[in-house]
């Protein structure tokens, strides 16, 4: 994919730009730099396209601040929700793509105000040969994406909509350190695969329960 980001919007630091305590980073402050030296930020708001379907793509993107949500769509246009990617980590999957001018299998879209260091595929072909830090990283990040989705595989064929969407709900509110989420029924019914009604209802008997409040785009876990 051609990340559809202009060079010159770019805000390109050529000092340290990333921090050397993200958690899920663990990397040498030499490599970090290294990094940061090869790399160009772009801070993206909520909703914006990182990684399009089918696109070609010509850089990694490692999370500084905020979060990127991984999504896979359907042929009937259905979406669900693979994984989150966090500060300190990478995209697997735009990586498996990028080395081997592979097009994109999956969408990955800002869940919130988002920073993104973007490093060429041409520097991380070069960091696999030679460093094997980066390679111990890389493989880190693969054993962590396998095991979230297996974890799909699982809630998908075993576990009720209700169960999947609870979590959700609480994987998000640790994510933001607020028990307020500000989104509609409908992007939390495209990220489970669902349809906005059934997530509506499911909504609607929790709060009953009193295990929610919902406002207008907005639900409050009790």
């Amino acid at each position: 994919m051609l990340y559809v980001l202009l060079p010159s919007l770019y805000f390109n630091f050529t000092s340290m730009i990333i921090p050397d305590n993200l958690p899920g980073l663990n990397l040498s402050n030499s490599l970090i730099k290294t990094l940061s030296d090869h790399g160009t930020v772009k801070t993206l708001q909520a909703g914006e396209t990182v990684l399009r379907e089918d696109s070609y793509i010509q850089t990694i993107p490692i999370v500084i601040k905020g979060s990127i949500k991984v999504l896979r769509t359907e042929e009937d246009g259905r979406e669900i929700l693979l994984y989150y990617i966090k500060p300190g980590e990478s995209c697997i999957m735009s990586f498996l793509g990028g080395i081997h001018q592979e097009t994109s299998k999956i969408k990955a879209i800002a869940d919130e105000e988002t920073e993104i260091l973007f490093v060429a595929i041409s520097k991380i072909v070069m960091l696999n040969k030679e460093n094997n830090e980066w390679l111990d990283y890389i493989f880190r990040l693969y054993h962590k994406r396998f095991e979230e989705l297996l974890e799909v595989v699982n809630a998908v064929t075993f576990k009720k909509v209700d169960e999947r969407l609870i979590k959700l709900l609480k994987i998000k509110s640790e994510m933001n350190s607020n028990n307020t989420l500000n989104i509609t029924h409908e992007q939390l019914a495209n990220e489970l695969g669902t349809v906005r009604v059934v997530v509506s209802r499911l909504l609607k008997q929790m709060e009953e329960k009193e295990i929610l409040k919902l406002g207008r785009n907005k639900i409050t876990l009790l």
